[in-house]
């Protein structure tokens, strides 16, 4: 069972997710604390028990904007140590869920926060936590887990896996992300994504387009222009990014 602690500057959501929390059978203990500074008190005497100690804490469900230090200054603070608890956050701002998923969080639930959602969160942290404690069994190496991107709809956080995207389309500092069963927004330039997701086939052809190499079917020229078939959408490749574009396939052409 599980040993949790809950972080809101606002008395009423934190009363509220404690209630939750206490109610979920997999919880075996859940404390509040009302800022940053004395939950990283109770985190320290956690950390100095160990895992094993009466002061474990093995989650804590964190929000993001609180006086003084925010819900992601605690989880950069907790990712120095070596075995710091799991962290799931709890904000009524979807904008934070890329930074969130970088600092390796569980979860990323959104206020008014409802009893199932909060329950499959509860349900991560616990299968992880069983996972961790279980020993591994000797068996071959698994294949890697493709890289997920959080996405949020109608209040509910999906994964959208970066090898079902086809391609991205620059809005600003958001970004839209093309699957074959439709498409996400997302709050991460562009150039952010070109650069995290280059090892993984993805190439600039245009300022507004990102392409997974491997989606592209067709490359055409018309009168100078150049340009791409992703599916069954045509995108444009400007010139700046035209010749490096065609060495790239003309090298997987060759194998």
């Amino acid at each position: 069972m599980l040993r949790v602690l809950a972080v809101d500057d606002e008395e009423p959501a934190l009363g509220e997710l404690l209630y939750l929390l206490r109610a979920d059978p997999r919880v075996r203990s859940a404390e509040g604390a009302g800022d940053a500074n004395a939950a990283l008190r109770r985190i320290g005497r956690a950390l100095e028990t160990g895992p094993d100690g009466d002061d474990a804490i093995d989650v804590v469900f964190l929000d993001i904007h609180m006086p003084g230090l925010t819900g992601l200054d605690v989880a950069r603070l907790l990712a120095g140590f070596a075995r710091p608890p799991l962290v799931v956050f709890v904000t009524a701002h979807e904008g934070f869920a890329l930074q969130a998923f970088d600092l390796k969080a569980v979860d990323y639930v959104l206020k008014p926060v409802r009893r199932e959602r909060l329950a499959e969160a509860v349900r991560r942290v616990h299968d992880l936590v069983h996972a961790t404690a279980a020993p591994a069994p000797a068996a071959p190496t698994a294949p890697a887990v493709p890289e997920q991107v959080p996405v949020e709809l109608g209040g509910i956080t999906r994964f959208v896996s970066v090898d079902d995207i086809a391609y991205v389309e620059a809005h600003g500092d958001y970004a839209r992300l093309h699957t074959d069963h439709g498409s996400h927004l997302v709050r991460i330039p562009l150039s952010t994504l070109e650069e995290r997701w280059a090892a993984r086939g993805f190439v600039r052809i245009h300022r507004s387009h990102l392409v997974a190499l491997a989606r592209i079917a067709e490359l055409r020229l018309d009168g100078g222009a150049m340009s791409v078939r992703v599916g069954d959408t045509d995108l444009a490749v400007s010139r700046r990014h035209a010749r490096h574009l065609r060495d790239l396939l003309m090298r997987r052409a060759g194998g």
